[in-house]
């Protein structure tokens, strides 16, 4: 990571929530996603990213909120670079907390943001209060007080939408492609046998499929497999098992990707989830 670049990342062991401060300047990272909920608010700078196929520009004082599975990248389109504080919800996590907020959760329905940007100063300061009591360690009852406001504020961004297994709006050859690809995470799968699958040929799939999900076939499988080993690694696993267990070549194959994408070794991230030691 360049010197400019830092990251202080740290995880609650209550609830699991991540926590993270972060600068960057330039280049922050390549498009990924994750796989839970993240609030979060601009401290300093133009954060830039795209998301929702819209680029957004947040500036100090905004508060960004992703879903889980949305893509997104990071870009510091100033000099200064940027400054932000983030947190990562589990989405059971939410969906049960956010359940005691409203009187019925109605079936068959997930929790979506209504926007990607927000202009809301009593949610961006809760936004930060949870943060710092979660981040710094508090008393639980503060910690849980500071969740406590947090999900009231949210409340106003969050709607639900009906939960399809199959987004009608996609194509049906990007969905096999998909579901074949997550079924498969774990193994050396090629162009021509995701197409052979798929029953179109290579370049009709990887159109289809990046015009539905934003990125070709194979840089989705690789997203797929960093979102893994962010759990494996959190869990305690070695970064040298989760290479081998998710197909990278090597640990500094993983550790390459997952650079890109986080901004961390897969080392680094492991030791501020878990405190245990390397062996």
């Amino acid at each position: 990571m360049p010197a400019h670049n830092w990251i202080d990342l740290s995880q609650d062991a209550d609830t699991g929530i991540e926590t993270l401060r972060a600068h960057f300047e330039g280049h922050a990272y390549d498009p990924h996603w994750h796989d839970s909920y993240l609030v979060g608010v601009t401290e300093q700078g133009v954060q830039q990213f795209n998301c929702r196929r819209m680029r957004h520009d947040s500036v100090p004082g905004q508060v960004f909120l992703l879903e889980p599975g949305e893509l997104h990248d990071g870009n510091a389109p100033t000099v200064d670079g940027f400054t932000y504080r983030m947190l990562y919800l589990d989405p059971q996590w939410l969906e049960r907390e956010i359940a005691s907020v409203f009187e019925e959760a109605p079936a068959h329905h997930q929790l979506s943001f209504a926007r990607t940007l927000a202009s809301d100063p009593r949610l961006a300061l809760a936004t930060s209060q949870a943060f710092e009591s979660l981040h710094h360690g508090e008393l639980r009852i503060v910690r849980q007080s500071a969740l406590d406001q947090l999900l009231e504020r949210l409340t106003g961004q969050l709607y639900w939408r009906m939960r399809y297994r199959d987004d009608p709006r996609l194509p049906q050859v990007a969905h096999k492609a998909r579901e074949y690809l997550h079924a498969h995470l774990h193994q050396d799968v090629g162009m021509d046998e995701l197409a052979l699958t798929c029953g179109v040929d290579r370049f009709r799939l990887s159109r289809a499929f990046k015009s539905a999900f934003g990125l070709p076939p194979h840089a989705y499988l690789v997203q797929l497999r960093l979102a893994r080993a962010r759990y494996l690694l959190a869990k305690g696993d070695q970064p040298a098992d989760v290479a081998m267990a998710l197909g990278f070549a090597d640990q500094s194959h993983l550790g390459r990707w997952f650079m890109r994408a986080y901004g961390l070794t897969p080392a680094a991230y492991r030791k501020r989830c878990t405190n245990l030691p390397d062996r």
